[in-house]
């Protein structure tokens, strides 16, 4: 059962992501490689977030600088993109200087549920 909604969330968060990429290519890039590192890590293998540690925090500081498109833009996701920046800087930062890997899978969900805030906000506006 458990199997089975993780399947059922992947697909709804594909889903939705994958109809705000396609007006917010900063979205995308984060989509692409959270979605590259953070899933990995639910089967306990670390090794590809921590490797793009460095890209993951880029990429949020890059999503978290460019322009928001007008139907999703609010004060809220505004917020929510500097929270996804905050978290992904810790999630680097805790990387380098080589925390314990549960405090690194930790700060790895904050910022995949940053993400999902993020998305979330823009599925609200849209409708």
């Amino acid at each position: 059962m458990k199997r089975f909604l993780l399947i059922i969330a992947l697909f709804t968060c594909t889903a939705v992501a994958n109809a705000q990429t396609t007006e917010w290519p900063a979205l995308k890039t984060f989509h692409g490689v959270i979605s590259q590192t953070y899933h990995p890590s639910e089967e306990g293998n670390l090794a590809p977030a921590k490797q793009r540690a460095k890209e993951i925090y880029e990429d949020a500081k890059q999503l978290a600088s460019s322009t928001v498109p007008a139907a999703y833009q609010s004060p809220k996701l505004k917020e929510a993109l500097a929270n996804l920046e905050k978290e992904a800087a810790k999630f680097n930062d805790m990387v380098t200087k080589m925390r314990p890997d549960p405090e690194i899978k930790k700060q790895l969900s904050v910022v995949h549920e940053a993400f999902h805030e993020v998305a979330g906000l823009c599925t609200e506006q849209k409708h």
